[in-house]
């Protein structure tokens, strides 16, 4: 999973797999260790949005300067990747 909406999507199959009344307590105990693990590092990307957030709307002249180059910067942070 590379980016923020997979692993949400994700987290979302494996709630509904969860829910499901067919579903063994051992495939549940194992979709649960999944999702917190998943749910973990959304949270973590999160926290690295609202900072990227917050440095920009307090420094409005470095988003001036070049924007789209720390759109990338940005991105990069968050998905571990190259846009």
């Amino acid at each position: 999973m590379t980016n923020f909406e997979e692993k949400l999507k994700a987290l979302e199959e494996l709630t509904d797999d969860i829910k499901r009344s067919d579903i063994s307590l051992e495939d549940a105990l194992k979709d649960f260790e999944e999702g917190i693990k998943i749910a973990k590092n959304l949270e973590k990307q999160l926290d690295k949005m609202e900072s990227k957030i917050q440095i920009l709307m307090n420094s409005p002249e470095n988003a001036e300067a070049d924007p789209q180059m720390e759109l990338f910067k940005f991105n990069d942070e968050i998905t571990g990747t190259r846009s």
